[in-house]
């Protein structure tokens, strides 16, 4: 009896330690569903490189005096209206943007600004070391080229927003001639140097298809004989009509300020390029 009863006992221990033990092992996790990778929505936040090709049709306008080698001023000229040149023009640009891992961008533009004109004198005009009389017909011709580079990090970058920040560096170049061809009478002009600017951008997705982008660069220098400022504004509405393919519409603001007592430039030019314009925007 004793020993049955010493057998009860024993199995009795050994099923509450079985329990126990069963009891303090973690419950089993459900096993975790496999996940499908998150869609990523092609915008200007995602893509890693784009070109872009835009027309444009801006107004122009320009402010200029061209001291001579004396030093004695030049008279102040409004190219459109004094020297006939257009004051609205047809015109592309070409821009490339390359990202370099999530939050590093560098971007390349570049326009040119051809145009000529034809007027008549309706003053004595000082321009460079020549003077233009009252009823002479000036024949002039203007080319202005930009070449630009900037760079931006993103401090804020989601999946609806970015914001960027950074520099870039603009190269510009102006040539000029106006000449009489019934005295055989020219002179040429010539300005070209580089100018630092400050830059921001932003771009908001707004759906799958449609973001709004803007960008703003500007800086103010004044260096010995030479003050000048340079600043450039961009918006824009694109519609992503194909992973690959945006179109868009927007506005570019650019405006150049040289004001020079220099020995290789001595005088003063403005000029103002704004207007609307129209792109495809191609990226991967």
């Amino acid at each position: 009896m004793r020993t049955r009863f010493l057998a009860w006992l024993a199995l009795g221990a050994s099923a509450s330690v079985a329990c126990g033990a069963f009891a303090a092992e973690p419950a089993a996790q459900p096993r975790e569903l496999l996940q499908p990778p998150k869609a990523v929505i092609a915008s200007p936040i995602t893509d890693r490189f784009a070109l872009r090709g835009s027309y444009q049709q801006p107004r122009v306008s320009t402010d200029l005096r061209y001291d001579d080698s004396a030093g004695l001023l030049g008279t102040e000229l409004v190219g459109e209206r004094d020297l006939g040149l257009d004051d609205e023009l047809n015109k592309g640009t070409l821009e490339l943007m390359f990202r370099m891992l999530d939050r590093h961008r560098v971007r390349a533009d570049f326009f040119q600004l051809k145009r000529g004109g034809t007027a008549q004198m309706t003053r004595t005009v000082r321009f460079g070391d020549e003077t233009y009389g009252v009823s002479d017909t000036v024949v002039t011709t203007s080319d202005i080229r930009f070449f630009g580079l900037t760079y931006t990090y993103s401090f804020l970058r989601a999946e609806r927003f970015e914001f960027s920040a950074g520099g870039g560096l603009h190269l510009f170049q102006v040539e000029g001639m106006a000449s009489v061809p019934a005295r055989r009478v020219q002179e040429n002009f010539d300005a070209a140097g580089p100018f630092p600017t400050l830059a921001v951008d932003g771009t908001y997705r707004v759906t799958d298809r449609f973001s709004l982008n803007a960008r703003a660069q500007y800086f103010g220098i004044g260096i010995d004989d030479v003050d000048g400022s340079l600043g450039i504004y961009h918006a824009d509405v694109q519609f992503r009509a194909w992973p690959n393919l945006a179109l868009g519409l927007g506005y570019t603001k650019t405006s150049l300020h040289v004001d020079s007592t220099d020995d290789s430039f001595s005088g003063r030019l403005f000029f103002d390029v704004k207007g609307p314009e129209a792109f495809v925007r191609v990226s991967f």
